[in-house]
């Protein structure tokens, strides 16, 4: 018997739905999927691994300007921070002054460094050479860095150490306060560090509360990746 119009109808209503039934559920399910991405990709970059970018050339030939580095928010042992190791770290109140509260200027910075365009002006990347209760001086009769009475080699420096060109030109002698680090960069000549901040409030040496993380690798250019080691664990 043929079907009458009230009863075809329908049925035609519910075949054209489908195509846009399904079109929202694509779109809701992706939106889910984006979300879930955008926050599994904060929290690993807030608690595990963050990116950073090289915007000077004071760690060279370590480090390049214009690189990325993976820095590890946790450390590999209980031992934490060690000479060696190199660090990326908030400088503001030891190597730059404090800025003050929220601004703009702060906020734009922090967007360019999630989206990769760049670091902020306070974030350093260092090696550590000294740590608390240490006695690090510069420089012995063949030039070289000392740490508690005995000469570090340093063989990822920017030049060969000699007495004619010592580990660093300027001169000093620093005992280390507990919870506080002594850093410097491995381009000595090109490096503003806790050398040229004796003087100033806390000497020029950062504490354990400013470190960011470990500088672990090298993921940009991708020709160019590679680990990073502590030179003197």
């Amino acid at each position: 018997m043929p079907e009458s119009p009230e009863t075809s109808e329908p049925c035609s209503e519910s075949r054209g739905s489908r195509p846009l039934t399904l079109r929202r559920r694509w779109v809701y399910g992706a939106g889910v999927v984006v979300i879930v991405a955008l926050i599994l990709s904060t929290l690993t970059r807030v608690f595990a691994v963050d990116f950073y970018a090289v915007d000077q050339d004071s760690m060279d030939p370590t480090l390049s300007d214009g690189e990325r580095i993976a820095v590890a928010k946790s450390y590999p042992d209980e031992a934490g921070v060690q000479r060696g190791d190199i660090v990326v770290f908030d400088g503001e109140g030891s190597f730059t002054p404090y800025r003050g509260g929220p601004s703009l200027t702060r906020s734009i910075e922090t967007m360019g460094h999630w989206i990769g365009l760049g670091s902020a002006p306070h974030v350093y990347v260092k090696r550590v050479l000294g740590a608390e209760g240490d006695l690090v001086a510069c420089c012995d009769d063949s030039g070289e860095l000392t740490v508690n009475g005995e000469p570090i080699a340093e063989p990822y420096l920017s030049h060969e150490v000699s007495p004619e060109k010592p580990a660093s030109e300027l001169s000093f002698e620093a005992a280390i306060p507990e919870g506080r680090f002594w850093v410097m960069g491995d381009n000595r000549d090109a490096s503003v560090d806790s050398r040229d901040l004796l003087g100033a409030p806390g000497g020029g040496m950062i504490s354990e509360e400013r470190i960011i993380g470990l500088a672990t690798s090298v993921v940009w250019p991708w020709e160019d990746r590679r680990a990073l080691e502590g030179g003197l664990r």
